[in-house]
């Protein structure tokens, strides 16, 4: 579908643009943008973006479909489904499936649902730095890389031998590779379940220590500093792990980091009443470290918003607290958070929070997307972004519906989401006309 797109705000980051203009689509790239373009030919579809921001689609670094192997809880198709919804164009795959992604097969496998049942959406495989994902024996990266994957992680398994982390480094540095690590010594966090403190002590929980991700994050930059690998630290949560970074970063180490929406809007109080969907890992902790992410990524420190987004069926959330599973959805709730907890108060200004989420994560992992600079690939996302709407869990795309956010208002709506110019979400044709 060729498409016109009028009247809109259009911020790109990647071209430090911020202006009312016109988009125009042909063959699936971006091929002009200005004032008052007119269809150069009378089959190209208009879509007024009046009251709109029009901006490149975003990209998670950060994403569990559980395929294959877990389709009970998400499968490709409902997983691209609540991305294009939640105008994520781009989602790179994290590999704790069954069989984890550490071999061609799972790779291939991964990259031809994807073609069938991805909705259009880049599905990037992020493949396991290890075989079984055991941290015994590393995988062949460069095979897997052939295969298709963007990256290599440790992710739901993060290694603790520093002898092993320092080979897989190594090969992934030949392979030219970002390693993506989860940072928790797991020797302070076994048996928990929530962040250590008042709040867990008072439910008699027990808790995972601040200090077990603070360690790990030293470890990885130390390591990575003798190496002169890239790394990107997944999901951050505590004051002293942004410290950590931002001393590495000072000192020349090759490390990018994230944060997920749920780290700056949430405290560990939400866990009170045992709310099994405010449980994850790492887990929500205290305002100061809110205030701490806020600040990394004012700074810089934090390069990139993800989501994390894990499915779960209700049957697993719904058991004790401490035998639930961690991890909540997030796909479709990754922009209204954005802005309601960081462009509302004022932390971060809207092109600062898109660039976090699309600009930022391309230039992480040297994709071709995150722009909409002429020729490149017409990835867009469409949103209001002060219009308010209430989150209803059983209305998400997501087989799963584990979110501690179900009832809560929000702040911005993702109106359409067009992928290599093909219109793949578009929530009310009375408010976008499209001719």
């Amino acid at each position: 579908m060729d498409l016109l797109i009028k009247n809109g705000r259009v911020i790109d980051p990647s071209q430090n643009l911020d202006t009312t203009a016109d988009v125009l689509i042909e063959n699936g790239r971006v091929t002009a943008m200005g004032s008052e373009l007119r269809n150069p030919q009378s089959a190209i579809r208009n879509l007024d973006a009046s009251g709109c921001i029009v901006a490149p689609g975003l990209i998670d670094l950060h994403v569990h479909l559980r395929t294959p192997g877990q389709e009970y809880k998400e499968d490709t198709q409902t997983g691209t489904t609540a991305a294009a919804r939640g105008g994520v164009t781009t989602v790179c795959v994290m590999p704790n499936t069954a069989p984890p992604i550490d071999r061609r097969s799972v790779v291939e496998d991964i990259l031809q649902r994807a073609r069938t049942e991805g909705n259009g959406v880049h599905v990037l495989p992020v493949a396991s730095v290890s075989i079984e994902a055991k941290n015994l024996q590393l995988s062949e990266m460069a095979e897997l890389k052939a295969a298709g994957a963007v990256a290599v992680s440790d992710d739901a398994f993060p290694m603790q031998d520093a002898g092993f982390m320092r080979r897989a480094f190594q090969y992934a540095k030949t392979c030219d590779l970002v390693t993506m690590l989860h940072c928790e010594d797991t020797a302070l966090t076994h048996g928990g379940c929530m962040n250590e403190g008042i709040v867990s002590n008072e439910l008699g929980l027990r808790g995972m220590p601040r200090l077990a991700e603070e360690l790990a994050v030293f470890k990885a930059c130390a390591v990575a500093r003798e190496v002169g690998n890239r790394i990107h630290i997944l999901h951050n949560t505590t004051k002293g792990a942004v410290e950590q970074i931002r001393r590495a970063k000072n000192d020349g180490v090759q490390v990018t980091a994230e944060v997920c929406p749920h780290h700056f809007a949430l405290t560990d109080e939400a866990c009170r009443g045992y709310n099994t969907n405010a449980k994850m890992n790492p887990p929500l902790r205290l305002q100061e470290d809110m205030e701490a992410l806020i600040e990394g990524l004012k700074d810089g420190t934090i390069d990139a918003i993800t989501t994390d987004h894990a499915p779960h069926a209700a049957h697993e959330k719904e058991r004790e607290f401490a035998l639930a599973p961690f991890g909540i959805v997030g796909l479709e709730t990754l922009l209204p958070l954005c802005l309601q907890y960081l462009v509302e108060p004022g932390h971060l200004t809207l092109t600062q929070v898109i660039e976090k989420m699309t600009a930022a994560p391309a230039r992480i992992l040297g994709l071709p997307y995150g722009t909409l600079q002429n020729g490149a690939p017409a990835d867009i996302v469409i949103f209001k972004p002060k219009a308010q709407w209430t989150l209803h869990a059983e209305d998400l795309a997501s087989k799963s519906k584990n979110t501690p956010f179900d009832g809560v208002s929000m702040t911005g709506q993702v109106e359409a989401t067009i992928i290599e110019g093909k219109l793949v979400h578009h929530k009310d044709t009375k408010n976008t006309e499209i001719s």
